[in-house]
């Protein structure tokens, strides 16, 4: 199976709105709309397509500040539980993380406290756990770690 990365595209939300049903139960998952929404924001939303197979995953970052004081915020990430452990979501994670290091950001994000493997992903890209949010996630009431890396340069 070949995996390529590529800007998230329109075709590619209802996917991405289906995907999180499965990845999130519990929760409350986003629509096709809030994808839509980002996308029109100008964030950066990637797409994981497996061949054959399409969409198998995706991930986007917002850039928030002015030139010279961005920040990055991670917003989601996710892959199809039949394709996770196979560099994936490492692969979308890394395309962030040089999205944001092309402006030199430090990269924050929340992930569930309970979500052992992204928590190890994370923290072999460098990011460290800065706080714990209660009751982040709704509507099950799960805890969060915020976690964040400091800006590096792409070069």
């Amino acid at each position: 199976m070949t995996v390529r990365l590529e800007p998230l595209r329109g075709e590619d939300l209802s996917r991405c709105a289906e995907l999180e049903k499965v990845l999130f139960p519990g929760e409350d998952p986003w629509s096709v709309q809030a994808f839509q929404f980002e996308l029109e924001t100008g964030n950066h939303y990637v797409g994981a397509h497996a061949e054959p197979g399409g969409l198998v995953g995706y991930a986007g970052i917002a850039m928030l500040g002015t030139p010279g004081n961005y920040e990055g915020e991670i917003h989601t990430i996710g892959v199809d539980p039949d394709h996770q452990g196979k560099g994936i979501g490492k692969a979308l994670l890394r395309d962030l993380l040089d999205h944001a290091d092309e402006a030199q950001a430090p990269v924050f994000l929340e992930v569930r406290t309970d979500n052992v493997p992204a928590i190890r992903l994370y923290k072999a890209h460098g990011f460290q756990q800065i706080g714990l949010r209660r009751r982040y996630y709704q509507p099950s009431g799960a805890d969060a770690y915020t976690m964040a890396r400091p800006g590096r340069s792409s070069e």
